[in-house]
């Protein structure tokens, strides 16, 4: 695992010591603040690979803070810790860009494969950008129609435009692309792309899926990633003429 640094922003000070604990037997360095006002100085002098992020946090809101850190930290992580009730928070927080979420209360074990699966697209993503002198050969990649996936570069293109994906959404991506046709539920996608079994999850999902259709449909308007009403959804190759 490349050695990131996380920041927990939690006003419960007891909580934020138990989940820097458990991070921090990972071997992750990992630096707990109150407000958001603290994490926001944080951020600007140390580069975090992953934000922890209370919702309901004083003075700034944990929303909003999370629409900050996305608009000038794309490639920072963030998962939301939320009430287990509070389900518009958890769905408005994931169009907002989070790439997850975990609800309280919550396992050690949970927590901790939760961070490991976001730093690992992290950690890909990274690679993708800073890897400069990776032949782009077949291998390297992966095309449906009109659709090409540049594993050495961390790009797609549709046609011969750029999509600008997070790491998460690349993921996905990659998974229809490798299966074409082919119906996932969303328990599906939760186990092969996010790499945890755990349902009631699903807005994880929907909300990553609503985010790449948008990027997908700005350079063409058909639906290719499309839903399969009552068991999931599938990439249409036949839209990528």
């Amino acid at each position: 695992m490349r050695h990131e640094k996380i920041l927990v922003v939690e006003d419960d000070r007891e909580i934020g010591k138990l989940i820097t604990t458990q991070l921090t037997s990972l071997n992750l360095h990992v630096d707990h603040v109150v407000s958001a006002e603290l994490a926001l100085k944080k951020i600007a002098k140390h580069p975090y690979g992953l934000i922890l992020l209370d919702i309901n946090l004083p003075q700034m809101d944990g929303l909003s803070l999370c629409r900050k850190i996305k608009e000038h930290y794309p490639t920072t992580s963030v998962i939301l810790l939320t009430a287990l009730s509070s389900d518009m928070d958890r769905v408005i927080g994931l169009e907002m860009g989070a790439d997850d979420y975990i609800c309280k209360p919550f396992f050690a074990r949970e927590l901790q494969a939760r961070v490991k699966t976001q730093l690992r697209h992290r950690a890909q993503l990274l690679a993708g950008q800073n890897n400069d002198n990776s032949p782009a050969d077949s291998e390297q990649t992966l095309n449906v129609g009109s659709l090409n996936i540049e594993f050495s570069s961390h790009q797609v293109y549709l046609g011969k435009q750029a999509l600008n994906l997070t790491a998460t959404e690349f993921d996905l991506l990659v998974y229809f692309a490798r299966h074409p046709n082919h119906v996932f539920s969303r328990q599906q996608l939760l186990d092969k792309v996010w790499g945890y079994q755990h349902s009631g999850y699903e807005h994880t999902v929907n909300s990553h899926i609503n985010r790449l259709r948008a990027k997908l449909e700005e350079h063409q308007q058909a639906p290719i990633i499309e839903t399969v009403w009552g068991v999931g959804y599938k990439l249409n190759p036949s839209q990528l003429n």
